[in-house]
């Protein structure tokens, strides 16, 4: 069986492993608890937790297919957790899913896809009895704030990457490959924001319904978790305002570099409008033309075109269009 860690919790200790025989490996005496961890287990091998555990069918089967939102199931005295695990490699964000069964005496996680285990987790509630002899609430509360914790480190990231972008696009227009980040990022969040929302809703209704196997003194634990899932939504919508902000930046910078470089493209063509218009006028091949007889006429055209290109660089110039 894909069963990565498991034990027996009594008084928020674990019990010693008695090598019990299989057929009882999970019987469980007054007052205490097991904590089952598996990952991408087979169907046989949930099934056979579902009938020793009483699993409901239903919540088995979206277990099993491991694509379902983050949502909260009740049936019976038993309540089915779904959240969604993120974590970011190589610029993508790669989701994973968590399904939790929760019993009066047992809790079953089932990881799909998740990098992160629950080994570290499992570690410090053991290291804190006197919480976890609260028993599978708390249990439940750990994993959702551990699942949750692992938003933040994609969101400083994509954040500092952001930054970046905005502070490179006050300098010089975005380059091709700048604005395909961009939008790759957008669309990232975008598609995170439907997670995080199915995910508060989940949260919400483990603070304040009134829920089997959630002790009342333990909503407050479950108001953190929300209140977290808040701050990372609020957090995904400012940077989505802050790509689409860099965005426009870049295309407000791109048009005034492009109006500053017609700008000097039309007072240049102002200029050199002068000696080619006088230069076509006396290279036209009329005799009669006075002025081609005068002694003094060239230098007298060389002088008009100087005065009048260097009278229009100069008004462009103060004009600052040169």
């Amino acid at each position: 069986m894909s069963v990565v860690a498991a034990s027996i919790y009594r008084d928020g200790c674990a019990v010693p492993d008695p090598s019990r025989p299989p057929e009882a490996r999970w019987r469980l005496d007054s007052g205490e608890f097991v904590w089952i961890g598996l990952f991408e287990p087979s169907e046989g091998e949930l099934r056979e937790l579902a009938e020793r555990f009483g699993l409901h069918p239903l919540a088995v089967e979206d277990a099993l297919a491991a694509h379902q939102l983050p949502k909260l199931e009740v049936y019976g005295e038993q309540l089915f957790v779904v959240a969604r695990t993120a974590r970011l490699e190589d610029g993508e964000i790669l989701y994973g899913e968590t399904a939790i069964f929760v019993g009066r005496n047992f809790i079953i996680t089932v990881r799909h896809g998740s990098a992160r285990a629950h080994t570290k987790l499992r570690n410090q509630l053991e290291a804190a009895p006197e919480r976890l002899k609260h028993g599978v609430d708390f249990v439940l509360h750990g994993v959702l704030d551990f699942i949750v914790d692992g938003y933040t480190p994609i969101i400083e990231a994509i954040e500092e990457e952001v930054l970046a972008l905005e502070s490179r696009s006050l300098e010089c227009p975005l380059t091709k490959d700048e604005i395909q980040r961009i939008f790759r990022h957008k669309r990232h969040l975008m598609r995170f924001s439907r997670i995080l929302g199915p995910m508060q809703e989940m949260s919400g209704k483990l603070e304040k319904l009134d829920l089997p196997c959630i002790d009342a003194d333990m909503r407050h634990y479950f108001r953190d978790v929300n209140d977290h899932v808040k701050r990372v939504e609020i957090q995904v919508g400012g940077l989505r305002d802050v790509l689409r902000s860099v965005f426009e930046l870049g295309l407000l910078i791109e048009q005034q570099q492009q109006s500053v470089i017609t700008r000097k493209l039309a007072a240049w063509a102002a200029i050199l409008a002068v000696p080619t218009a006088i230069a076509g006028l006396y290279g036209m091949n009329f005799e009669n033309m006075p002025e081609l007889k005068w002694a003094y006429g060239y230098p007298m055209t060389v002088a008009v075109i100087v005065a009048v290109c260097g009278f229009l660089y100069s008004r462009f110039r103060k004009a600052g269009w040169l």
